[in-house]
This record gives C-alpha cells, structure tokens and sequence, in this order.
C-alpha cells in the first residue's frame, strides 16, 4: 500500500495503488496511520515527502469502497481521515506534497495537510465532491485558511477540475515544475530545508498550527529555547565569524 524510505535527513513515503491512482480507502488509510507513527519517531529525518505511484498523485476516497459503506461506517472512516490530515501537522518534520497527475477531494485534502506543495505541470486539483451530491468529508477549514474564502468556495461548490498553473495563482501549490523535473524539484527543496536545524523548524510549524487553531503561537518563548540550542549556538557562532561580521 505505501513505501516509506529515508536518507540524509529526508524521508519519502510513496502511495502504492497505482491500479486505483493511490486512492484513499480503508486499508490505505490504515497504512498511513502506522506509517507515520514511524516517522514521527525518526529523529534523524528534518523532511517528509509525500508522493502517488503512478499516474496519480492520489485521486480521493475510493468511490467503490465507499458505494459500500453504511452512514455509520463512512463517519467513522472520515474521523479517521480527518485525524489523519490533522497528524500530519503534527509531525515535526517538514512535509512537501510532490504533485503530478489527479489530485481530487480527499486527495487535494492530503495535499493541503502537507507544508508545501510542489505540482508537475500535469497536475490537475478539485474538490469534485458537489457534482456527486455530498460535500467534502474533511479539511475545508485547511482549505480556508490556503487560499482564502473566495477562492475556497470557487472549488467547494463549483466542483471544477484545476490546471496547476490556476492552482499556483490560486495559492494552492507553491511552485509548478515540468513533469520530468518533479522528482529533482522537490529533492532538492527536501534538501535545502533539510539544511535548517530540525529544531527551529518543528517550532516553527508548531507556531503555524497554534495560530491557525486561535491559540497564542508562543513565537518568543520558542525563539528563547531554541538560542539556548547547540544547533543554534554553532550556528549563530559561525556567522559570527565570517568576515565583515562584529
């Protein structure tokens, strides 16, 4: 269902349903939760990737599965993912979406959860949940807060399918590569973050996710631990340093 592997402080967890375009349903989802437990606790790993097999980055819930499902089943299956997408800013990691080809519903949900978001020119992006009669499951205030009010019921109650190239207006992703430069893209942005101290980036993350939930970010208590940090001081110390500095 996924692969997860990890080198030089940045880890890839790849959605293995290429069959389905990576759709979401309850075993993928399982999947996942188990999956990042396992990053969290991978204190060497500053960055997550997060990308589709295939042709898909991931095409939402499974409609199959789903067709299946009683009220009750398909409830506890959208808490599930919505605690899921929720973890997901709880990571101290960094995570960067790589999106290329459908990203749709729950799957442009998964994408919004992540950090930032980096799509192939082929990357197509919606909410087509409308034009099937029933409303996204979760993530709308994830939406909100992304692009905006405006923008955001554009997609909720239109359902349209949007280019990348509309998505990066809309502020959706943060940056559109050519489709066989995707993978070199988002590695060298892993790594470029990766360079960064993992401490001053959880606490930054950590702030965002305060804000956004109407809670004080504590932005000055973090900034005075982190300085106390060997990261920190090393760094601070060798800018110091360098020449033309006091």
């Amino acid at each position: 269902m996924i692969a997860l592997e990890a080198r030089d402080g940045v880890a890839r967890l790849t959605l293995d349903r290429p069959a389905a375009l990576n759709a979401l349903d309850r075993a993928l989802t399982g999947a996942l939760e188990q999956a990042l437990e396992r990053v969290a606790a991978m204190d060497d790993v500053t960055v997550l990737v997060l990308a589709g097999r295939g042709r898909a980055f991931c095409a939402g819930n499974d409609l199959k599965e789903m067709a299946t499902l009683a009220p009750a089943e398909a409830e506890a299956l959208a808490g599930r993912q919505a605690a899921l997408m929720a973890r997901f800013a709880r990571l101290p990691q960094v995570t960067i979406a790589a999106i290329d080809g459908p990203a749709l519903g729950g799957g442009l949900m998964l994408a919004l959860a992540q950090d930032l978001r980096v799509a192939s020119d082929r990357a197509r992006l919606g909410l087509p949940e409308v034009t099937l009669g029933f409303n996204p499951a979760y993530g709308i205030a994830r939406l909100l807060d992304v692009v905006g009010g405006g923008p955001a019921r554009d997609l909720l109650l239109t359902g349209r399918t949007l280019h990348a190239s509309e998505a990066l207006r809309m502020g959706l992703v943060n940056r559109v590569v050519a489709p066989p430069t995707l993978e070199t893209a988002v590695a060298a942005l892993a790594a470029d973050v990766a360079r960064a101290p993992r401490g001053g980036l959880a606490a930054s993350k950590a702030i965002v996710a305060a804000l956004r939930a109407g809670a004080p970010g504590g932005e000055a208590q973090a900034f005075a631990a982190a300085l106390g940090t060997p990261a920190a001081r090393e760094r601070l110390a060798a800018f110091a340093r360098r020449p033309g500095k006091g």
